[in-house]
C-alpha cells in the first residue's frame, strides 16, 4: 500500500516503486474512485496523509468536490499547524477519541491511506468495511495493509468489480469472528 500515487510520495525504508498504482487507472477506475469519493462522509487520516492531501486536494478540489468542507480528524503523536480547512487534530488516546466518533450521528467515517493509523484501527476491531482496490502487480517490499498486530476478523464480500486492467475493487463488511472447520 506504500507510495501508490507517486515516485516521490512515500520513499521510505528504500522503496522505490512509487506510482505503481498509475498505469493501471483507466477510465472505469476512475469512475469507482469517483463514486467511492462522494459525499457525505468525514476524514480520518493518519499525519503523513494529511500532508499529502493538504498540500493537494486544496487546490485541486474539482477532482474531489465538497472534500474542503468535509471534516478531516488528524491522527498524530506530535502538535502540528492544522490549515486545510475542517481539520481537527487527535491526539493522546486516539482508540478512545475514535471510538467516540463512530457512535456520533453523522456521516460515515473514512480512512484512505494512512497506513500506520490502519493498524492501530483494527488492531483495536474499529474497521467495519474494507474498500480494497487489489492490483495485478507484486511489489516484494514496502508497506503492508495486513501486518502484525491486525486482530483475527471474519469480514464478506458485500460488492466487486474488475477493471479492464484487471484491477479489482472489492467491498467486504465486517461480519464476526473467525470461524475454523476442517475436511
Amino acid at each position: 500500500m506504500q507510495g501508490p500515487g507517486g515516485p516521490e510520495e512515500d520513499t521510505s525504508g528504500g522503496f522505490k516503486y512509487g506510482g505503481w498504482t498509475v498505469p493501471y487507472f483507466d477510465e472505469f477506475a476512475g469512475k469507482v474512485m469517483s463514486e467511492q469519493m462522494k459525499l457525505p462522509f468525514e476524514l480520518i487520516l493518519g499525519r503523513k496523509t494529511y500532508e499529502i492531501f493538504a498540500s493537494y486536494w486544496p487546490h485541486h478540489s474539482e477532482g474531489w468536490p465538497g472534500i474542503n468542507s468535509a471534516k478531516k480528524y488528524v491522527v498524530s503523536h506530535s502538535q502540528m499547524q492544522l490549515g486545510w480547512s475542517n481539520s481537527i487534530l487527535i491526539k493522546g488516546n486516539v482508540v478512545e477519541k475514535i471510538k467516540k466518533l463512530k457512535q456520533q450521528d453523522g456521516p460515515d467515517l473514512k480512512v484512505w491511506g494512512s497506513g500506520n493509523l490502519v493498524q492501530t484501527l483494527m488492531k483495536h476491531d474499529l474497521v467495519d468495511e474494507f474498500w480494497l482496490k487489489i492490483f495485478p502487480i507484486t511489489l516484494g517490499t514496502g508497506k503492508r495493509l495486513f501486518a502484525e498486530g491486525a486482530i483475527p476478523a471474519a469480514f464478506k464480500l458485500s460488492s466487486s468489480e474488475v477493471s479492464l486492467g484487471g484491477v479489482i475493487f472489492a467491498k467486504y463488511e465486517r461480519t464476526g469472528e473467525v470461524r475454523t472447520g476442517s475436511f
